[in-house]
């Protein structure tokens, strides 16, 4: 199985890049976020491409989320949904009978908390109590998405970090590590326990990202079942135009 996650910074202006994305990562789930499309805006081809189920979930300019599932993973529809804390079009998930068994899945997109620290604490700690109470131990289950937090002092670049910075602040930290505590593994972290160059969002200037200064805040996390079959995990930096880049997961089931 191998799982996907980008936020692509504009839907409108990645179309092809999420094509090429699909061509050659041939994913069985895409994860997308900060659309900043409603879905009648999302390109045609995007829409519905032929061989995955799609569901779009965006308000306009700003925010924004999607779930792509690849059809011969998932000969059933899928059922989405969102949890009651959801806002500006922030998460999506997906139950799915796939050809290894049930698993859910679940998109989302954390806001900054640049402009509302406090709107971005308040979605977080909902976020942590709906996994608390709703993933069981024993089930499959992956998140994927832009938390915008850095987990670890080391999950941003020395040159990058700042006291207090939003992002990075211990209150932040605290909430991500209790999502871990719900039952979840990191997986890019935990198949590459060593590596001080995860990042995965880089600022848009000063050549930061051919440089590699820059933070980790997203990521895959799942369940244990699927996360103790994880094989890779990888941040494709040299790929697309967005400020982020996509993480992609391989898990042998």
């Amino acid at each position: 199985m191998k799982i996907a996650t980008w936020n692509v910074n504009g839907i409108r202006a990645r179309q092809a890049q999420v094509q090429e994305l699909l061509a050659v990562e041939q994913p069985d789930v895409l994860c997308l976020q900060e659309l900043k499309a409603s879905p009648e805006q999302v390109p045609e081809l995007l829409v519905a491409p032929s061989e995955y189920w799609t569901y779009w979930h965006g308000g306009g300019g700003y925010s924004g989320v999607a779930l792509l599932i690849r059809r011969s993973f998932a000969p059933a529809a899928p059922v989405f949904s969102h949890p009651d804390f959801d806002f500006e079009h922030r998460i999506v998930e997906a139950h799915v009978v796939t050809n290894l068994g049930p698993i859910r899945f679940v998109s989302v997109y954390v806001p900054n908390g640049g402009k509302d620290f406090d709107a971005k604490m308040r979605f977080f700690e909902a976020l942590r109590c709906w996994l608390a109470d709703t993933v069981a131990p024993d089930a499959a289950f992956v998140l994927c998405g832009d938390l915008n937090i850095a987990l670890e002092e080391r999950d941003v670049h020395l040159k990058e970090r700042k006291a207090n910075q939003i992002g990075t602040r211990p209150e932040e930290r605290a909430l991500l590590a209790g999502v871990l505590a719900s039952g979840l593994s990191d997986v890019g972290r935990a198949l590459d326990p060593d590596n001080d160059d995860l990042f995965t969002w880089w600022a848009p200037w000063r050549s930061l990202r051919q440089r590699n200064i820059g933070w980790r805040i997203d990521y895959v996390l799942a369940s244990a079942p699927v996360a103790t079959t994880a094989t890779t995990c990888v941040s494709m930096r040299e790929f697309g135009t967005s400020d982020h880049a996509p993480v992609v997961a391989v898990f042998d089931l």
